[in-house]
């Protein structure tokens, strides 16, 4: 009896597996990949507590149904009917992240190639970013920068000064210098350059933070949640180096570790990287024998 049942359970199997086409395996494979990368931004925001909120009414509808609770039924059905509209408000903020770093990841490949970034100026603007983050940490001069990347921040830099000046190390601690005008806001950083200073960024809702962190880092924070900027910080009470990325606050930098981030996070992608190393060490080797016979 077990083993026809099995069988048939087999049977039913390989029918079922014979039915897929090509088609239904890439329609599987997207849509597993949209759950993933949905939980995996919920699973660490504030959206996920609500998403568990919402799973369990739905629990409750489904218990209702099953053993006939009228009442219960009654009630969530009415609140699915405005449950839509509630979703979209309640869920806002991390809705527009969401979408917000789909759209730019998804083109950051393509868009970084077509505005012909130089990575030899990437590393150089790095280079002067830290030996003022070094300077202004020694002398304990508060600071707070973000990298824009794929998401424009252009709100932002609207509340401040645009600038849009060559980043130099002098500059920067000129800006920061506590009697400067546009010291207390921070210095957004666009394609190289110092966009815009003094501007206000949004402080992060986030609870668990260290209550000894002031406005600098939460504003830090708050940004790297609503974009996905890299956000520099500089603690005026400790000379602390930061960084902000994707909401997490990483503290504790040196000069050495700062850069090494940096480079991590804004350098232009590894493979162009990469053929250029290849690039020049065929150029070294072909011109190698030449040099030998001279």
């Amino acid at each position: 009896m077990l083993r026809d049942l099995f069988d048939n359970f087999l049977t039913n199997v390989g029918e079922t597996f014979k039915q897929i086409s090509f088609v239904d395996i890439i329609d599987i494979l997207c849509v597993a990949v949209i759950l993933y990368f949905t939980y995996k931004f919920v699973k660490d925001r504030r959206a996920g507590k609500l998403a568990l909120g919402v799973l369990l009414i739905i629990v409750f509808l489904f218990i209702s149904e099953l053993i006939e609770l009228h009442a219960m039924q009654f009630l969530f059905h009415n609140i699915f009917q405005v449950g839509v509209l509630s979703l979209v408000i309640l869920f806002q903020p991390e809705i527009r992240s969401f979408l917000e770093k789909v759209g730019g990841g998804s083109l950051k490949g393509i868009k970084s190639i077509a505005e012909g970034r130089d990575p030899d100026a990437q590393i150089k603007m790095i280079n002067e970013v830290c030996l003022a983050a070094s300077d202004m940490s020694e002398s304990r001069t508060g600071a707070l920068i973000a990298f824009e990347r794929s998401t424009k921040i252009g709100e932002y830099a609207a509340t401040g000064t645009i600038v849009n000046a060559d980043i130099n190390s002098l500059l920067i601690k000129n800006i920061f210098y506590n009697k400067a005008p546009l010291h207390d806001g921070a210095v957004i950083i666009r394609k190289g350059k110092i966009y815009a200073a003094g501007c206000v960024l949004p402080l992060t809702q986030q609870t668990g933070l260290n209550r000894n962190l002031g406005t600098r880092h939460r504003a830090a924070v708050g940004l790297s949640e609503n974009s996905d900027a890299v956000v520099l910080v500089v603690s005026e009470e400790t000379g602390t180096i930061s960084l902000a990325v994707k909401g997490n606050l990483i503290s504790g930098l040196t000069p050495v570790t700062l850069k090494e981030k940096l480079r991590e996070y804004l350098t232009t992608n590894s493979i162009t990287d990469t053929l250029k190393t290849r690039s020049k060490k065929y150029k070294k080797k072909k011109s190698a024998p030449d040099q030998q016979i001279n």
